[in-house]
């Protein structure tokens, strides 16, 4: 696991966290946000794996500044990430870095040995992040993203075994749907 800086704590997202979540959502994807409904189902399926970095500031309430979707069918070999968003004032933190690592340490739990994701033709840092980790750019989706126009890039991973994942402290592979990052 990626550390965070102080102040932050990485934890499973929970069906109450939607609201924050979806206020998240809104301001960074402003034009091609999924819907409360979309992002619920999300939450609640049997399928998917969802992570929050939260605030843990003594004497405040928490505030989510991030959080990260994985999709994978029990048994099934390949996982998508679905979404990853980092509030604006939060970046540069390392915190994208931390929610992609922890989607890839549960895609390998679940003896996943390939991921997918899309990322957004105009959006170099996330392309950038995705590469370090491994990922490889297989095809592109035109105009995929809407209504901006904007074409897809799918990018591509395979994961070593439990038993073949490179040592603490070096890079593996892992995937994204949605992407508002800190790199």
């Amino acid at each position: 696991m990626t550390a965070l800086p102080d102040g932050l704590r990485l934890r499973p997202a929970h069906p109450q966290d939607l609201d924050d979540i979806m206020w998240l959502e809104h301001v960074s994807f402003p034009t091609d946000a999924w819907s409360a409904s979309q992002m619920s189902g999300e939450l609640y399926s049997p399928h998917g794996y969802y992570v929050v970095v939260e605030t843990v500031d003594e004497g405040a309430a928490p505030t989510v500044v991030g959080y990260a979707g994985l999709s994978s069918l029990a048994g099934n070999p390949v996982a998508d990430v679905q979404t990853i968003a980092v509030a604006a004032g939060h970046r540069g933190q390392g915190i994208g870095r931390a929610l992609f690592t922890e989607l890839l340490d549960e895609a390998r739990r679940r003896g996943v040995r390939e991921v997918f994701l899309e990322v957004r033709a105009d959006n170099p840092v996330a392309q950038a992040m995705y590469t370090g980790f491994g990922f490889e750019h297989i095809a592109t989706r035109p105009r995929y993203y809407q209504p901006d126009g904007v074409d897809a890039w799918v990018m591509r991973a395979e994961l070593p075994a439990a038993s073949d994942a490179p040592a603490a402290g070096t890079r593996s592979v892992g995937p994204i749907g949605q992407e508002a990052l800190d790199g």
